[in-house]
């Protein structure tokens, strides 16, 4: 699998990451070392978590895992620290309750999540810096932010001498919102995008064209409003579109979705998740596909929050 480098950073990981949104949850630990162990055979590398999976159990289970399934220096590690706030101590303290979960001394990129009104900015900045200077990240950056508090926050660590190196957004095509400022904002700060969700949180795969398949992530509990807010009508023709495209190149549209994420400007990893193994190898079909122009311009139209309605593919 191709491996990127971050933004401009030294940060090299592959195109397509390992999300582990349903670890712990969904995905038990069987399953979830039969995926890992998938990845990581078809050159795959960005693990991405965060403290909130599973209520932490995500973390536990890839603590069990590495190195005992797959060796530490095969893989990076990429951990969202959410829900904190932004004050330097509460920061300091998650990070070092995802290491002990984690079972590492270090992880490879720390994600801070959220821009925290309430507390200044630089102090959010102090706790980033610290997890570089202590070594226990050993890059830094943003998730869940506009395109102005990304810059503002890496104006401020740029001059501290610890720029950060990644973003992390939902990217797709049935979620394009990161295109209005964030994609530039990062682009100026040498920052690369990590895009989760990249097949619409499951219904760009066309599983829901007819309906909620018992077995889906929208028949879930958890995730059934997590998936709804891609089931309207404009997501519906653009699910189409994909449909169509799939059939005229052979292969899935998850494929083709996937692809189309990957390989947008300022993308460093296509961040894809997956209840079993099965899946997660149909996610990873996408590695081989690269999509023709006329059919790259068909879905930028037809999923082009301010295009037309329709375009046929």
């Amino acid at each position: 699998m191709e491996q990127r480098r971050v933004g401009r950073s030294g940060l090299e990981v592959s195109r397509l990451g390992l999300g582990t949104m349903t670890w712990g949850r969904d995905t038990d630990a069987d399953d979830a070392a039969a995926q890992l162990e998938a990845f990581v055979a078809a050159g795959g590398t960005l693990i991405d978590t965060a403290n909130i999976y599973g209520d932490g159990d995500a973390e536990s289970i890839i603590g069990t895992l590495v190195p005992d399934v797959v060796p530490r220096e095969s893989v990076q590690l990429a951990t969202t620290t959410v829900g904190v706030g932004g004050g330097r101590g509460r920061l300091l303290a998650a990070l070092d309750g995802s290491l002990r979960r984690l079972d590492t001394d270090h992880v490879d990129l720390w994600l801070v999540h959220g821009f925290d009104t309430a507390v200044p900015y630089e102090e959010t900045c102090s706790a980033m810096q610290t997890a570089v200077d202590s070594g226990r990240a050993v890059y830094v950056g943003v998730s869940g932010h506009a395109g102005w508090q990304l810059a503002t926050q890496a104006a401020h660590l740029r001059g501290a001498g610890c720029p950060p190196v990644a973003v992390e957004s939902e990217y797709s095509l049935v979620e394009r919102t990161a295109e209005e400022s964030l994609l530039s904002a990062s682009a100026v700060h040498g920052m690369g995008l990590l895009a989760w969700a990249p097949l619409g949180r499951g219904v760009l795969t066309g599983k829901y064209r007819h309906g909620t398949p018992a077995d889906s992530r929208g028949a879930s509990p958890h995730f059934s409003r997590y998936v709804g807010r891609h089931r309207g009508e404009q997501a519906g023709r653009v699910v189409e579109a994909v449909a169509t495209a799939a059939d005229g190149l052979g292969t899935s549209p998850l494929a083709v979705a996937c692809a189309w994420v990957r390989d947008r400007p300022g993308v460093a990893s296509a961040v894809v998740g997956a209840r079993d193994a099965a899946q997660l190898l149909g996610s990873l079909a996408a590695e081989d596909l690269v999509l023709p122009a006329e059919i790259r311009r068909a879905l930028d139209d037809v999923s082009d929050p301010a295009g037309p309605d329709s375009v046929p593919v």
